[in-house]
């Protein structure tokens, strides 16, 4: 066989083998593979939150050009990191929606394991502490500081239901649509927005929300808020999916077909 038989054999070959279903961890990655991923690519996250933040308020009094700089380089900064490590684990960088594909996968089978998720979750919360004191060190701040930032108000933790709903609508709406092609400007994008539109500034995101905690800056939200706003991640994780259920509804061919 030449080699261009041998190469038309392959391709062949892996065209027919079985692929991924939309929003399934890559299975060629090892789990500690996809960990590292998850920790490298949460603690990133967190440090351009965190670091643009600093930067901003070195910058400008202007608190509009303050968030206007934070969540510029955060749409950037996370789209690079879903490009990037998508291919390895997926790259939730976010226990909501570790969480979520859990769930889903219990009936369809595409998505993490349980043991899966108990691995990437503390990966992702110790990345975020790491990603603040890393964010903290680059600008001179104290390692670690708990922030003074209340954020307990009651229109906040709204601003966080609705801000985690829409991110787990579009994340699991890509994946039913089989878009998730399209994750790295979509949630980018949404994230971006989510910071203008909601109350809250979208942290829609439990690990992100603990790590934050760690400085007191910008970004920071003071410890006695952390709680509320996992609370309400939560409920925008459950929303989200409900809403995904509802609007992304397998479609099915006719039962019965028109007489001729």
């Amino acid at each position: 066989m030449t080699a261009t038989h041998e190469t038309a054999a392959e391709s062949a070959i892996a065209a027919a083998s079985p692929q991924p279903a939309p929003g399934a961890t890559p299975p060629r990655a090892p789990l500690f593979a996809r960990a590292a991923a998850e920790l490298v690519g949460t603690a990133a996250l967190v440090a351009v939150v965190v670091g643009s933040g600093i930067q901003a308020t070195e910058l400008t009094k202007d608190v509009g050009l303050q968030l206007l700089a934070n969540s510029t380089a955060t749409v950037f900064g996370l789209g690079v990191l879903i490009t990037l490590l998508g291919p390895v684990s997926g790259a939730h960088f976010n226990p909501a929606v570790t969480l979520a594909e859990w769930w889903t996968a219990r009936r369809d089978g595409a998505g993490v394991t349980l043991r899966e998720a108990a691995v990437y979750v503390p990966a992702q919360i110790v990345g975020a502490i790491a990603g603040a004191v890393l964010a903290d060190a680059m600008f001179g701040e104290p390692l670690v500081k708990w922030s003074t930032h209340d954020r307990s108000a009651g229109h906040l933790l709204l601003g966080e239901v609705v801000a985690t709903a829409g991110l787990i609508l579009l994340i699991f709406g890509l994946a039913r649509t089989d878009r998730l092609r399209f994750a790295p400007v979509a949630v980018a994008s949404y994230i971006g927005a989510a910071y203008w539109f909601t109350s809250s500034t979208s942290f829609a995101n439990p690990a992100v929300t603990i790590g934050r905690a760690f400085t007191d800056t910008f970004a920071g939200i003071a410890p006695g808020s952390v709680a509320g706003f996992i609370g309400m991640q939560l409920v925008g994780t459950v929303v989200g999916l409900a809403l995904v259920a509802l609007i992304f509804v397998p479609g099915r061919a006719d039962a019965e077909q028109p007489a001729a």
